[in-house]
């Protein structure tokens, strides 16, 4: 690095158009000698007030020496530099320290009695003498390069070149490898081997076959790891696409101060076995949704595999539900003896009464994978329609939702690997038999899960919650959602059996002249009559269809009924073979009929019967073990976890008796009874709870109250922030 240049003796300026040289400085005077001989005696402020004033080769100032880059170097090239500082310093001005030294000078060496040309001759004597042979010449580059970039000038420059872990191998040998390496980035993983046969094979296609030769395959090798191993070409398959998906640095951290500003949704397979009907052992998936403000979960749904649509809009309707507390759990795990100021809370939502210390919170923004089930248009518009924003990660990028990844981390430490049968994370952990250890069905080990939640997890201190004006304190989920309630408020959302059939994944067809038809099932009724074969008051003539996916036994049609404040209503449709089919089934079992008889049945009633017929020898014990594991699974999604049926069931009997609610499995037009069992069997709202075709459905009992409606007002946070 250049110095500044500065006026002194024998630095040469431009002034009055002329080059001078500086042959003397006295007090606020110069003398200047030009080329031709003229001399001038010029003051300093005349000098550099001249329009053309200009240091033209003026030695620079050293700058302060690179210490860092010094410290780097090896340690005998830097003990070489600074011996040279010395010996300069002691050519240029006597002393081995420099100006500032007041030690004795050497005669040879005093500026007084001997020019520079002598002291430099008597330097290259004295180190020649020492052993390091050195010329005038040598001693007076030094200088030069001392007074221009101070002792980095001094250093052996060769020490300081860049090294590269390439070597000296061939740039079109290198550019081959890169290539490979690029392309196979998205493929299995191989051996080094098949990498050396692709480079050869590309480097013959670009050059010929020989002209360009591999180096030996331990160099080949070494030249393999320098390219890939920065940038994880060589890891797993899984490795090199998370770095692929992987946005390019720098990272912005996201800032969430608010409960529900921000909600990661995520599914995975849990890694432990559950005993589903015959005894099927399966691993089951579970749906979490976590707010990042608070990591708190807000719901969690436990299924069999095949998680849909329906299951993530589930998860918006617990999210805004308080948790009720369940027979059996402790009495410590309720809302009113948490940390939450629930008295305040209480006030405003009436139907915390009797929750689980479970926060409700509402979100805004939720942040899911590129799955199917997030993706889905019946997913888009239930959070639509609850003001929810929907933000997609990018595909395979783990880091995007970093947090609820995490999340599932924690939940298969804490919880997962404490319960029989499990499985471990791979199968490589897995135990001899941990199918045999499964004792616990699939309702059950939810059960233990939605407990877990409320007590090991929301009253469990997290390192990463951290309040501003507690920095030192870590807090639980339960803690940090108390603390910014108090700030951000609290608004309820209360859903009512019309919010729950919106949030059902959505169609739109035709009512024709036999009803309407989706994926080969038929659904009749005669609340239709009056719009068969009419166009919908929607721009495509289509009419709305709702419909749910572990209860295919009747769909809800959106119809026109301008008596009621919205203008229509919900009708529920049945299939026209309920009556046939009496045992619970899921889309999932009728698309393994369809596969399954597709070639020999051509009518639905063929397809009903070789579904009862499955169901009845699945019940009995017979058929093959894909056969088993199909009825399972239907069996499961109709009773595992009554999530739906404890939100429909909290609300009022008023609402069972509405206009339009007639049974649609008997024309003998009897009300609904509602539906209160916290168990209950069914997983959503039903229009006939009492002659269904489930022998459990759940009645309300004689003697026992229907829940009161819950009284809900607006939370206002300037108002509350008085009060707390």
């Amino acid at each position: 690095m250049p110095g500044r240049p500065v006026v002194e003796l024998g630095c040469q300026v431009r002034f009055g158009g002329r080059a001078w040289t500086v042959v003397g400085l006295a007090g606020d005077q110069v003398r200047l000698v030009a080329e031709d001989g003229a001399v001038a005696a010029v003051l300093l402020s005349l000098l550099f007030a001249d329009a053309g004033f200009e240091v033209l080769n003026a030695p620079g100032v050293p700058r302060v020496p690179p210490l860092g880059l010094l410290e780097s170097l090896p340690e005998a090239v830097r003990e070489r530099a600074l011996t040279w500082e010395r010996h300069v310093r002691e050519v240029e001005t006597g002393q081995l320290g420099g100006p500032g030294d007041t030690g004795p000078r050497r005669a040879e060496y005093d500026p007084q009695t001997r020019t520079l040309t002598q002291r430099e001759k008597a330097k290259a004597a004295e180190l020649s003498a020492a052993g390091m042979p050195t010329s005038a010449v040598t001693v007076r580059r030094m200088r030069a390069r001392y007074r221009q970039d101070g002792v980095w000038g001094l250093v052996d420059h060769r020490a300081t070149r860049p090294r590269t872990a390439l070597g000296r191998a061939d740039e079109r040998v290198v550019a081959a490898v890169q290539e490979v390496l690029e392309a196979g980035r998205e493929r299995s993983s191989g051996t080094l081997g098949r990498l050396r046969a692709y480079t050869e094979r590309l480097l013959a296609e670009q050059y010929g076959q020989g002209v360009v030769p591999l180096p030996s395959g331990a160099t080949f090798n070494r030249l393999l790891h320098a390219l890939a191993d920065g940038r994880g070409l060589l890891d797993s398959a899984r490795q090199r696409r998370w770095r692929s998906a992987r946005p390019a640095p720098p990272f912005v951290p996201t800032t969430v101060m608010a409960p529900g500003e921000l909600v990661m949704m995520d599914s995975t397979v849990l890694d432990a076995f559950v005993v589903l009907d015959d005894g099927v052992v399966e691993r089951p998936e579970l749906t979490i949704a976590l707010d990042v403000a608070t990591r708190t979960i807000c719901a969690a749904v436990l299924r069999a595999k095949g998680t849909r649509s329906v299951d993530a809009a589930q998860l918006l309707a617990q999210m805004m539900v308080p948790a009720p507390m369940r027979p059996g759990w402790a009495e410590a795990l309720a809302m009113e003896h948490s940390v939450v100021p629930y008295e305040r809370l209480l006030s405003v939502d009436a139907r915390l009464e009797g929750a689980a210390a479970r926060p409700v919170i509402t979100p805004q923004t939720i942040v899911v994978d590129q799955g199917k089930v997030f993706v889905s248009s019946s997913f888009i518009a239930a959070c639509e329609s609850l003001g929810v924003s929907v933000q997609p990660a990018p595909p395979g990028n783990g880091p995007a939702k970093g947090q609820v990844e995490r999340t599932f981390s924690s939940i298969s430490t804490l919880f997962v690997q404490h319960v029989a049968a499990y499985t471990g994370s791979h199968t490589g952990e897995r135990g001899k038999d941990a199918e045999g250890e499964a004792v616990w069905t699939l309702a059950q080990l939810n059960d233990l899960l939605q407990e877990w939640i409320i007590c090991g997890w929301q009253e469990r201190e997290h390192d990463g919650l951290r309040h501003p004006m507690m920095p030192r304190c870590a807090l639980s989920p339960n803690e940090m959602w108390a603390a910014l309630v108090a700030v951000c408020g609290y608004v309820p959302v209360p859903l009512d059996r019309e919010d729950y059939i919106e949030l059902m994944p959505v169609k739109r067809q035709k009512i024709n002249d036999y009803g309407i038809r989706i994926d080969y099932r038929t659904y009749d009724h005669k609340v239709l009559n009056p719009y068969r074969g009419e166009h919908s008051p929607a721009a495509d003539g289509l009419w709305e269809i709702h419909y749910n996916p572990h209860a295919p036994g009747q769909i809800w049609v959106r119809l026109p009924k301008p008596d009621q404040p919205r203008g229509y209503g919900w009708e529920a449709v049945p299939w026209i073979h309920h009556t046939l089919v009496s045992a619970p089934f899921t889309d999932f079992t009728w698309q393994h009929i369809k596969r399954t008889v597709a070639r020999r049945a051509q009518h639905e009633h063929d397809l009903a019967l070789a579904l009862r017929e499955l169901l009845e020898r699945a019940a009995a014990g017979h058929g093959t073990r894909r056969e088993k594991v199909v009825a399972a699974r239907a069996r499961t999604a109709a009773t595992d976890g009554a999530v739906w049926g404890i939100l429909y069931g909290r609300q009022p009997e008023a609402e069972a008796d509405e206009p339009g609610d007639e049974d649609v499995f008997d024309d003998s037009e009897d009300a609904e009874e509602p539906l209160t069992d916290d168990d209950a069997v069914g997983a959503w709202p039903t229009e006939d709870a009492r002659t269904s075709a489930s022998s459990t459905a759940p009645v309300q009992e004689a003697g026992v109250p229907a829940p009161r409606r819950a009284q809900v007002t607006v939370y206002d946070p300037f108002e509350e922030s008085l009060q707390w």
